[in-house]
């Protein structure tokens, strides 16, 4: 019997996990003589709607991928089978078994605020390398900042009040969910209910009880005190199974005073629901029990919640936030820039319409006003005397790490702290303006002699 196939990706099918074109086009750099340095950028043309900003991450993952990087004795045999590459030179296979990534990289570090048109990665390296890797790089970065992004907007949602990622379940496979507990963490996101990220990531994990607990007993008293006998510490109880405010009024019957920590409500009318239970509870002397709400939220419900002061402590967001599901697609792109010729660096762009970008390696300077708030951005030359403050920062140089990383919760710190540092007109969940984002006047420099160069052709 043929044994099943868990699809996760492992090191040793690294060289892979891309795009086809990748390869085909790997291997006629190869036969023409192009492995000259190359310079790509990954950013984002237009931000998504109702997105005034995103929150940068998928970085450490993307350097894992580049350290580790390379093409098995299967992957190559794999590559060599194909009838596309009838004709290649079995030089390039010879190549591809000693394949390193051997460039530079420079990032914005994860949890920073980003714009359209700012690259979040650049990329330096042999042009080979440099389009080998795209497919991973666009695939990581992308799925985590649209995550991170969308966590942000639900945690300003909820105004300080503690949000965990509940949606593993609903993510785009096993895999996603972790990556998303990730990105949900970095948005702001407390905790999260997936245990492998408690476990890889140590991301703090909780949960409560599910319907089925509480079906499977004759009575929810039955159910609530069975679970109570287990978990005498961390008792949280899930009180709408089938009527709510019977069930709050059950609670307080319980007798299990400060060893009750919190209670949930999924279903119904959440606001009138949390404030009769809340009443209830008080009236109990309940008053250090939280309640926590959950059942497709997202920061739309949420805000709504929180403007009719709904006494709801922490919230538990799912399917909305790991899948993004208002936007469900970041569409962050990676584009040659500049290559070299002879010695010489040559700046690249295309010019197809609703596609035009900037050429040249660039550098995000971010300028502040005197309260530390955000006031702009300049998109210019790298290494260009802007003042500010440059945001893409060395982390490998020749294929070895330069940088140490940050942990998790230092992540999260940054986006968090840089999030009080956003304009208040771009946290609006709706109705957010843009922010400026000037290019240098050398920066347009080069582009108009780019331009006229290529189109000269």
């Amino acid at each position: 019997m043929k044994e099943p196939k868990s699809l996760f990706i492992n090191e040793n099918n690294l060289g892979l996990v891309t795009d086809f074109y990748q390869l085909t086009m790997a291997a006629g750099y190869f036969q023409n003589n192009m492995n000259q340095p190359a310079t790509f950028e990954l950013f984002v043309r237009k931000l998504p709607e109702n997105r005034s900003f995103l929150v940068a991450a998928g970085l450490e993952q993307a350097l894992h991928y580049l350290m580790h990087l390379h093409f098995s004795k299967e992957a190559v045999e794999y590559i060599k089978g194909h009838p596309v590459f009838k004709y290649v030179t079995k030089d390039f296979f010879n190549y591809l078994k000693k394949f390193r990534f051997s460039g530079d990289v420079y990032a914005l570090p994860e949890g920073t605020p980003v714009f359209a048109e700012e690259p979040l990665i650049r990329i330096t390296a042999p042009m080979i390398e440099t389009q080998v890797v795209e497919t991973y790089l666009l695939a990581t970065i992308n799925f985590q900042t649209l995550i991170a992004s969308k966590a942000a907007r639900v945690v300003l949602a909820a105004r300080e009040r503690e949000v965990v990622d509940f949606g593993s379940r609903r993510a785009h496979g096993p895999q996603a969910a972790v990556l998303a507990a990730r990105a949900c963490f970095i948005g702001g996101c407390l905790s999260t209910s997936n245990v492998l990220a408690g476990q890889q990531l140590g991301i703090p994990v909780m949960g409560t009880m599910a319907h089925s607990w509480v079906m499977a007993f004759d009575t929810e008293e039955e159910a609530f005190r069975a679970f109570h006998r287990v978990f005498p510490e961390n008792t949280a109880l899930l009180i709408d199974t089938y009527d709510t405010i019977r069930a709050a009024c059950l609670v307080k019957e319980l007798n299990i005073g400060d060893k009750l920590l919190a209670v949930r409500l999924d279903s119904g009318d959440i606001l009138s629901l949390s404030k009769e239970v809340r009443k209830i509870l008080d009236e109990a002397g309940l008053r250090h029990v939280k309640i926590m709400a959950s059942g497709d939220l997202n920061e739309d419900k949420i805000d709504e919640l929180m403007r009719n002061n709904a006494p709801i402590d922490l919230f538990g967001v799912g399917t909305e936030m790991v899948t993004s599901k208002d936007q469900p697609a970041l569409g962050g792109i990676y584009k040659l820039v500049e290559q070299e010729r002879c010695g010489e660096r040559i700046p690249r762009m295309k010019f197809s319409e609703e596609k035009v970008f900037y050429p040249s390696c660039k550098q995000v300077y971010r300028f502040l006003n005197h309260s530390g708030v955000y006031q702009e951005d300049i998109l210019g030359v790298d290494k260009e005397d802007m003042g500010g403050q440059p945001l893409l920062e060395p982390v490998m140089i020749n294929g070895k790490m330069c940088k140490e990383l940050p942990d998790l919760k230092d992540i999260q710190n940054r986006t968090l702290e840089s999030l009080s540092c956003l304009p208040e007109r771009l946290k609006r969940l709706k109705t957010a303006d843009s922010y400026p984002v000037r290019k240098s006047p050398k920066l347009e420099e080069i582009r108009r002699y780019t331009e006229v160069m290529l189109k000269g052709r």
